[in-house]
């Protein structure tokens, strides 16, 4: 019996070593058949590349796909055979690649990102899996497998770490101090009185007390809920004011609220009661009048009893109607039109009234109310005018008409008669300058965008310009035109800022600084509209649509940067893994460009800019204190194609009006189009989506450029990634400035506020958002606590269902 142990002993260890040599084998098995569907899943990918690759280069496009499917088909093929050359050949397919990669784009980040990011992927499973090729001799170049995978690994680990890190387009360089130039009608006081904060429209507060020191510590110090979600088409965008010591807005449905600046309560909430607008509504925007002297703080009781609407809050409405309410009850006010409202449908015809709605805030100036109005694109003929009239803002007469079409009309037009249908209008915000007596128009194109054969002398005049009227007659004084003959809908989208520049010799040039959705940025005289940076001339493509003609030059503002307008290319195309990168290039060999001003026809071509922007409404802010231009633009290309009247109606195709089809009735053509996307959702053109830029107004030069938001609410086929990769995504709303060197931006396809810091561009604080945030914050110093106060609105964004009706104010803690 004391034998027995020693004897089992073999025994023993011959079970171990068979469970080891069986668990052995199993791995193997188990090794092999994943090896095998590796080689099964790059035999696919190489297939792939090499058809789309052969339609390439019969497109006229690159040879490296086809020769990388060529090679990754053998690769696939070898390896699922469980050869070991098909590994060699795999890891050789990724070094070209690197190398072509290179050669290709440079040391970009995103660009090789797309081109090498997959390959590496791919290869981490396949080197471990090498031992499962055969049982017999392995060749030498195996033992490498095990270490070469590391590198990758590491390689990987920090492509996906760089790619959570900012990549600047320009970073900030030791530069000479800047040469500030001079503010436009400064105000001095600590209000936000206009949409712009003051007449010019800079967007930039004196208000110092949040620094690049402290921002960090901003916190949310209340929120307001206006009542109202949003629906599918409309939004919660409103930037309020601030006078004495109150904030007042407005909701997508033009119910006007007053909040205490303070604490966010409500003091009034006033319901105009306005017809529903199906179409596009919301409300950028109030204006505001005061007879009274500024008193030190009206949440308090009033030193002495005031007139009623003394103070007024004038607001349109999405049914087409100019509203007076009293600033400090809130109680329309009964003196202004017909119990506080004027109809803006008077002397518009009455065809398609619902064509026609302001969304911008009314401009105030002197005794007056300046209005344009929205014109919905692309629908028809001789869609509503996009006359421009002032009302004055105690009775709500009608003082004068810019009908454009009609000069002899200077108030209404004749009876039995309509202002000037189909005319270029006015949907943005005007900036006006009381010393010289100008109020400056942006103006639209005429509709429909895209076919103008039928467009008169006066539509080809004024469309996509710049227009200085007289602030007291209406009349015009001079206009600039950034597009000649539109076919782009590259409407001025932005409100001008008049600001005085320096002139190089000491002194100082009254300038208005006018950005565009070209990412143009002309810079001009305000008192005469001649250019202070130097417009020429430059021939674009032409061969339009049959029956339109287009302009054989357009104008470009050499000396002045151009934001995102670096021409598309084939190498410029771009996808998070090759093949969407190859469909991108496929497509675009596909279509028409031959650059800027592409013009739209029967074949499918790509207009880039786009009609999205760059710039857009959001407009800019100028550090006044440093004579720095602040821009955020949106690079998304589109894609067109006009189809015949009979195709067009036959196609059952759903109308979207400028985002999207649309009919353009009355014309030989209906216009198809949509975003230039990849299969998986993504711009089919590299990173960024949409920066923020300085430039220094006196050099004309870029100080710095980045890009503006994450891919945390959004990512391949729409699927929110959660990660806040910083790759600049499209932007709406803009930016504003303070003294003590800050930039506060929203409107980035985040749920994010931020402040930057205005010399650098370098990120400093972000604030989270309930939603996302499409319009323009604002800024202003508390008359009860002398806190400053950040504030946005936050209606949602386009990339997320997720809508609301936040106002959000931050500020330090007390």
């Amino acid at each position: 019996m004391a034998d027995t142990p020693f004897a089992e002993r073999p025994s023993n260890e011959i079970l171990k070593e068979e469970a080891k040599q069986m668990t052995r084998a199993n791995l193997f098995k188990a090794g092999a058949a994943a090896l095998i569907g590796m080689g099964v899943i790059i035999l696919i990918f190489g297939l792939a590349l090499l058809a789309g690759g052969v339609y390439l280069i019969l497109l006229g496009g690159s040879w490296y796909f086809a020769i990388a499917g060529v090679a990754l088909s053998i690769s696939g093929m070898l390896t699922a055979g469980r050869r070991p050359v098909g590994a060699a050949v795999y890891i050789l397919v990724l070094f070209a690649t690197i190398l072509w990669g290179i050669w290709d784009v440079g040391l970009t980040f995103w660009p090789l990102f797309s081109r090498l990011f997959l390959f590496a992927v791919l290869a981490l499973p396949l080197l471990p899996l090498m031992r499962a090729f055969h049982s017999g001799p392995r060749p030498g170049f195996m033992r490498f497998a095990n270490p070469f995978a590391g590198v990758i690994a590491v390689a990987s680990i920090a492509t996906l770490y760089a790619s959570l890190q900012p990549q600047p387009i320009q970073s900030a360089r030791a530069t000479p101090p800047p040469v500030p130039g001079r503010s436009v009608g400064a105000v001095t006081n600590t209000d936000w009185r206009y949409y712009g904060r003051t007449p010019s429209g800079t967007r930039h507060s004196s208000v110092n007390q949040i620094t690049p020191e402290n921002v960090a510590g901003l916190e949310v110090a209340w929120i307001y809920r206006t009542g109202e979600i949003p629906g599918p088409k409309a939004g919660h965008v409103v930037t309020p004011l601030h006078v004495d010591g109150r904030l007042y807005g407005c909701t997508q449905s033009s119910q006007l609220f007053a909040l205490d600046g303070e604490t966010g309560k409500e003091l009034w909430h006033f319901d105009p009661h306005a017809q529903t607008n199906n179409v596009y509504p919301r409300c950028r925007g109030v204006a505001y009048h005061s007879d009274a002297p500024v008193h030190g703080n009206v949440n308090a009781q009033m030193p002495a009893p005031e007139a009623a609407c003394t103070r007024r809050i004038v607001s349109t409405t999405v049914d087409s109607r100019l509203i007076a309410v009293d600033a400090i009850t809130g109680k329309a006010c009964a003196d202004f039109g017909v119990d506080g409202s004027v109809s803006l449908r008077t002397g518009m015809g009455n065809a398609d009234p619902e064509l026609y709605f302001p969304t911008a805030a009314p401009t105030v100036v002197r005794d007056l109310v300046v209005v344009g109005g929205l014109v919905w694109d692309n629908q028809k003929v001789g869609e509503p005018s996009g006359v421009v009239r002032a009302f004055n803002v105690h009775t709500g007469a009608l003082v004068w008409a810019w009908d454009l079409g009609n000069p002899a009309i200077t108030r209404l037009p004749p009876e039995g008669e309509s202002y000037t249908r189909g005319t270029p209008n006015v949907w943005s915000t005007p900036s006006f300058d009381d010393s010289l007596g100008l109020i400056y128009l942006p103006t639209g194109n005429a509709t429909p965008d895209f076919w103008g054969g039928r467009r008169t002398t006066a539509d080809d005049r004024y469309s996509s310009s710049i227009v200085a009227l007289d602030i007291d007659t209406g009349r015009e004084r001079w206009h600039f035109q950034t597009v000649h003959h539109d076919l782009w809908d590259y409407d001025v989208p932005s409100q001008p800022a008049l600001y005085d520049v320096p002139d190089g010799h000491g002194g100082t040039v009254p300038a208005l600084i006018q950005t565009t959705k070209r990412g143009q940025i002309f810079m001009l005289d305000r008192r005469n509209g001649r250019p202070i940076s130097k417009v020429e001339e430059r021939p674009v493509p032409q061969g339009g649509a049959p029956g339109d003609r287009t302009s054989p030059t357009q104008p470009y503002s050499v000396d002045m940067p151009a934001i995102g307008t670096e021409p598309l290319s084939e190498k410029r195309m771009w996808g998070l893994t090759p093949l969407d990168q190859l469909v991108c290039r496929i497509e675009f060999r596909q279509a028409r460009y031959e650059g800027e001003f592409t013009p739209p026809s029967e074949r499918r071509t790509i207009q880039y800019p786009s009609w999205l922007g760059g710039m857009n409404w959001g407009s800019v802010s100028i550090t006044e204190n440093l004579g720095y231009l602040i821009v955020n633009d949106t690079r998304v290309p589109i894609w067109n194609r006009l189809l015949s009247r009979s195709t067009y109606d036959k196609a059952d195709v759903a109308n979207g009006g400028h985002e999207g089809s649309a009919p353009q009735t009355g014309t030989p053509w209906g216009i198809e189009q949509g975003r230039f996307l990849s299969p998986l959702g993504i711009p089919c053109q590299q990173p960024p989506y949409g920066t923020i830029s300085a430039i220094d107004l006196s050099t004309h030069k870029v100080i710095w450029s980045m890009p503006l938001g994450t891919t945390e609410e959004t990512g391949p086929l729409g699927i929110a990634t959660h990660l806040p990769i910083p790759i600049g995504m499209p932007t709406r709303g803009g930016p504003i400035t303070t003294s003590s060197g800050l930039i506060f931006v929203a409107g980035s396809q985040d749920l994010s506020i931020r402040a930057l810091d205005v010399r650098t561009g370098r990120e400093l604080w972000k604030g989270n958002l309930p939603v996302g945030a499409e319009t323009t914050p604002m800024t202003y110093l508390s008359k009860t606590s002398g806190r400053q106060f950040l504030v946005v609105s936050a209606g949602g964004n386009s990339v997320t269902a997720k809508k609301g009706d936040y106002v959000v104010a931050f500020a330090l803690p007390r």
